[in-house]
C-alpha cells in the first residue's frame, strides 16, 4: 500500500467518524451507548492486536491510575460531548471543530508554561482559528446556535483532547510498556467509565442500521485506525501521519453533504479553510511538540505515545 493510498484510507475512516455517529443517533441510540460501544468495541480489536503482537496489557498500579486519568479526558469524556454535540449540530461541522483541538493544545501549553512565547505566525494563527469557528457559526445571524449546549459540547470535546494530550505527554510516554496494549489498555478504561453515561438519555427505537453504523464506528474509526496510524508513525514518521489531520474536516464535511445531505454553505466552508490556516499557522516551527503533532485525533494521540514507549514497529 502506497503511502498516499494509506493515507487516503486513513482520512477517509477518521473523518466517517462523524457520520457513523450522526447515523447513530438518527436510528435511535443515545450518546451514552454509543461512547459505551464505541470503546468497547474499539478496546476488542486492540486487544486482538496486542495478543497477536505479544504484546501485554500494564500490571503497575501506577499505570493504571495514569490511564483513568487519560481515558476520562481523552477517549469517554470527548466521545461522550461529540454524540451529544451531534444531536444538534450537523456531523460535518462537528469534524471541522475537531480540528481546533491544536488551538487548545496551544493555549494549555502557553498556560503551563511548555510553549515559548508565540512568534507573531503562531499568533496570528491562533487568532484565525478561532475566528473560523465564529464564522461557521456566525453568532450575529439569528438562531445561529453559536451558544447552544450542542455547540458548546463540540468545543468542549476538542479542549477535552488537549487537555488528554497534556497529561499524556508529560506521565504516560516513554515508560516502556508496549504500545498497543497501552492504548488497549486505555480504551478498556474508558469502557468502564463510560457506564454511568447509560443512566442518562432516555431509550428508543435502535434500528438495525443504528447498530451497524455504531459497530463501524467503534471497530473501524477506533480501533482499526489507531493501528494503521501507529503504522503510518512508524513506517513514515509523525510528519506524514499529522498531515492526515488536515482532511479530517475534508471528509466529513464532504461526507455529511454527500450522505445526509446537510447544508454546505459558503459561510461554512470558508470558515472551515479559516480554522484549517489557522491551525496551520499555529504549527509552523522547526520542530513540531507532540502534543501540537497529536492534537488532531485521539488515536492519533495514543500513537504518539505509543512511538515514544516502543519506537519499534508493533
Amino acid at each position: 500500500m502506497t503511502s498516499a493510498i494509506r493515507m487516503g484510507v486513513l482520512a477517509l475512516l477518521w473523518g466517517s467518524g462523524f457520520l457513523w455517529i450522526k447515523i447513530s443517533l438518527n436510528e435511535g441510540l443515545t450518546p451514552g451507548w454509543i461512547t459505551l460501544v464505541r470503546c468497547a468495541l474499539g478496546a476488542a480489536v486492540l486487544l486482538a492486536l496486542a495478543y497477536g503482537a505479544g504484546q501485554r496489557l500494564p500490571r503497575d498500579r501506577a499505570t493504571w491510575g495514569r490511564l483513568v486519568v487519560a481515558a476520562f479526558f481523552c477517549n469517554a469524556l470527548p466521545f461522550l460531548l461529540f454524540s451529544v454535540g451531534e444531536q444538534t449540530v450537523d456531523s460535518g461541522v462537528a469534524g471541522v471543530l475537531n480540528a481546533t483541538t491544536p488551538l487548545w493544545s496551544l493555549l494549555i501549553g502557553l498556560a503551563l508554561g511548555t510553549e515559548r512565547p508565540l512568534r507573531a505566525t503562531r499568533l496570528t494563527g491562533l487568532a484565525l482559528g478561532f475566528a473560523g469557528v465564529l464564522l461557521i457559526f456566525a453568532p450575529w445571524s439569528h438562531g445561529s446556535g453559536l451558544m447552544s449546549w450542542g455547540a458548546l459540547a463540540l468545543l468542549g470535546a476538542s479542549a477535552s483532547y488537549a487537555v488528554a494530550f497534556a497529561y499524556m505527554a508529560r506521565h504516560l510516554t516513554g515508560r516502556g510498556t508496549a504500545p498497543l496494549a497501552l492504548s488497549a489498555a486505555q480504551l478498556l478504561t474508558a469502557t468502564g467509565l463510560s457506564a454511568p453515561a447509560l443512566a442518562a438519555g432516555g431509550t428508543a427505537t435502535v434500528t438495525w442500521a443504528g447498530v451497524l453504523a455504531v459497530v463501524v464506528l467503534g471497530v473501524f474509526a477506533t480501533g482499526l485506525t489507531f493501528h494503521l496510524n501507529y503504522r503510518m508513525i512508524a513506517e513514515e514518521g509523525p510528519t506524514a501521519a499529522a498531515t492526515v489531520g488536515y482532511l479530517l474536516p475534508v471528509v466529513s464535511v464532504t461526507l455529511g453533504a454527500l450522505i445526509l445531505d446537510e447544508p454546505l454553505t459558503v459561510r461554512v466552508v470558508a470558515g472551515m479553510a479559516v480554522v484549517l490556516v489557522g491551525v496551520g499557522l499555529t504549527r509552523s516551527r522547526t520542530r513540531p511538540s507532540r502534543v501540537e503533532s497529536d492534537a488532531t485525533d485521539p488515536p492519533r494521540a495514543a500513537a504518539g505515545a505509543a512511538r515514544s514507549a516502543a519506537p519499534d514497529r508493533p
